[in-house]
């Protein structure tokens, strides 16, 4: 496994992460015990750079990636994110970006992880009713006690990189980016880029989809979230489901699977682009790692473009209340 540097940050993470959300929740039935054996897995494939957050599970991921922790802190870049608040029974309460909040939120995290540092804390969702120079504040606080080394904001928009930039270095952005998710090229990108900051790219596999291994619905969970996601919807997931086709068709032309040239397309947008799908098998782990041995030429980018435009997608990559909260 490579290693790529995330902006000007000098944070070095490996090429390829590992998302942790789906072990705890939303995608249907888990077991803990198989999670922490693909999460050792990944360390011993150099996939060591880890993301969790604190409203996963309503902390139990965080517990999960903490115990797989144990005895090999070192060998792993650990990220979690703070902000989307959620009750005991898992209800949604809203968003804080309070700097008395982010020093309680940053505090719970470290205990239910078991570590006396964060590599890498996100804001999750930017709190619109609490200027971001107060909560980027905050957790530079957390910087200088050594609770926190490196800083990150999760779909924020341009303006909002801009302004939290001017109050403390910001390593990373984490964003939904793959190739049915552009929506953030033509503003977030190249304005993360001019500041120095680094791209995570979650959900680069379109959750999944973009794999070719679900087909309809009767391929998910009964409690699975993406049934109310409106890609997944009757009608868009059919016509989804032409978009795949062309990645399935690309991939067998490039020798490697549908996952590995979506991986690909991704590492392709630049040396500081680092995907991190998320995945409960040790096969689709192994099977993501070696993504990085796939090459995109030019040619072949090109010809991804022209036969999977940025607008092919159909539906909106979240629903209309998630959407509310992202991009800005």
């Amino acid at each position: 496994m490579e290693s790529r540097r995330l902006g000007a940050s000098g944070l070095r993470v490996s090429a390829v992460g590992l998302g942790c959300m789906g072990m705890s929740e939303f995608y249907g039935p888990s077991d803990d015990e198989a999670s922490v054996a693909v999460l050792h897995h990944a360390i011993d494939l150099g996939v060591t750079f880890w993301d969790t957050a604190d409203m996963y599970g309503t902390g139990r991921n965080e517990q999960l990636v903490g115990r797989a922790l144990r005895g090999r802190r070192d060998q792993v870049v650990l990220a979690t994110k703070f902000a989307l608040k959620r009750g005991p029974d898992g209800s949604f309460l809203g968003i804080s970006g309070r700097p008395e909040y982010v020093r309680s939120a940053c505090d719970a995290s470290l205990q239910r992880l078991g570590v006396d540092h964060i590599d890498l804390y996100y804001q999750h969702r930017v709190d619109p009713e609490v200027p971001i120079e107060d909560t980027v504040g905050a957790m530079a606080d957390l910087v200088r006690a050594g609770k926190v080394l490196h800083l990150g904001l999760s779909e924020a928009s341009a303006a909002t990189l801009r302004r939290a930039a001017a109050v403390h270095p910001i390593a990373a952005l984490q964003s939904e980016w793959s190739l049915w998710s552009r929506d953030i090229e033509d503003e977030i990108v190249p304005a993360r880029r001019e500041l120095g900051i680094g791209l995570v790219a979650y959900s680069p596999l379109g959750r999944g989809f973009l794999t070719g291994a679900i087909r309809s619905l009767d391929d998910l969970a009964a409690d699975d979230w993406r049934r109310a996601n409106p890609r997944f919807e009757d009608g868009n997931l059919e016509r989804n489901l032409s978009l795949v086709a062309h990645i399935e068709r690309l991939a067998a032309d490039k020798g490697c699977t549908p996952a590995q040239l979506a991986l690909a397309w991704v590492l392709a947008q630049g040396p500081d682009v680092v995907p991190i799908p998320g995945t409960r098998s040790r096969v689709r782990l192994a099977e993501n790692a070696a993504a990085v041995a796939v090459t995109l030429t030019a040619d072949e980018l090109a010809a991804i473009d022209e036969l999977i435009p940025r607008d092919m997608a159909a539906g909106t990559r979240y629903p209309a209340s998630g959407m509310a909260l992202v991009n800005r």
